[in-house]
C-alpha cells in the first residue's frame, strides 16, 4: 500500500523544479560588425534581475507560486485521503476472507497508479506552462532591449553571467528594468498561467 506515497515524492521533485528552470542564453542584437567596420560597444545585462525584478516578471513567479500552491494542497488533500482509505482497509483486513480482501487491495493500488499518473501530468503541464511564459517574457522584452543597444550605438548584448570582467558603465540592467516596466507593465491582463486548469483529481471512493 505504501506505493501512494511515491505520487507526491514525484509531484514535490516536479513542483521544485518550477523554481529552478534555466534562463534562456541572451540575445545578440544589432546588425554583425561588416570587414574592417570598427567595433561598437558591447553591453550586458543581468536576465535574472530581468524576471525577478521587473513589474511582468514578478507577475509571472507569482502566478507560477500560486498554480504550484494550489497543486501542492491537491496533492496534500489526495494524500490524506489515501492514507485514510489504507487504514480503514487494513482495519477490515482481519474480518475479511482473504480473496476478497485481495480483490479489494488490488483495486486500490490500481487507483494509486492510476492518481499518480493524473498528479505527474498535471505536474509536467505546470512546468511546461512556467516555460512558455518565461519564454515569451524575454520574447515580448526584446524590442525594449534593442531600443537600448541603438540608444547607445552597441552592436551586442550579452548575460552578464558569460562575462568575465566589464566596466560598471556596460550594464544597462537597471535602465532595462525601468524601460520594460514602462513599456509593458505587468504584461497584460491575461493569466499566463493557467491555475483553473489544474482541475482537482476526483477523491478516490472509501472502499465498501
Amino acid at each position: 500500500m505504501s506505493r501512494r506515497s511515491t505520487i507526491f515524492r514525484a509531484a514535490a521533485l516536479g513542483l521544485a523544479a518550477l523554481f529552478v528552470s534555466p534562463l534562456p542564453a541572451a540575445a545578440q542584437v544589432g546588425a554583425p560588425l561588416r570587414p574592417g567596420e570598427p567595433a561598437a560597444a558591447i553591453l550586458v545585462l543581468n536576465q535574472d534581475r530581468l524576471l525577478s525584478q521587473t513589474e511582468f516578471g514578478q507577475r509571472i513567479q507569482r502566478e507560477i507560486e500560486a498554480a504550484s500552491a494550489a497543486l501542492a494542497a491537491e496533492n496534500r488533500r489526495i494524500e490524506a485521503q489515501l492514507t485514510e482509505e489504507e487504514l480503514e482497509l487494513t482495519e477490515r483486513r482481519p474480518t475479511m476472507p482473504a480473496e476478497d480482501f485481495r480483490v479489494l487491495a488490488d483495486d486500490f493500488d490500481l487507483r494509486v497508479s492510476g492518481i499518480r499518473a493524473a498528479q505527474d501530468a498535471k505536474t509536467r503541464d505546470l512546468q511546461s506552462q512556467a516555460d512558455a511564459a518565461r519564454q515569451t517574457f524575454f520574447e515580448e522584452i526584446v524590442p525594449v532591449l534593442l531600443s537600448l543597444v541603438e540608444a547607445r550605438g552597441a552592436a551586442v548584448l550579452l548575460d552578464s553571467r558569460t562575462v568575465l570582467l566589464s566596466a560598471g558603465s556596460v550594464d544597462i540592467t537597471d535602465d532595462a528594468i525601468a524601460a520594460i516596466d514602462e513599456a509593458l507593465g505587468e504584461g497584460g491582463e491575461e493569466p499566463m498561467i493557467s491555475i483553473l486548469g489544474l482541475s482537482p483529481t476526483p477523491a478516490p471512493e472509501p472502499q465498501q
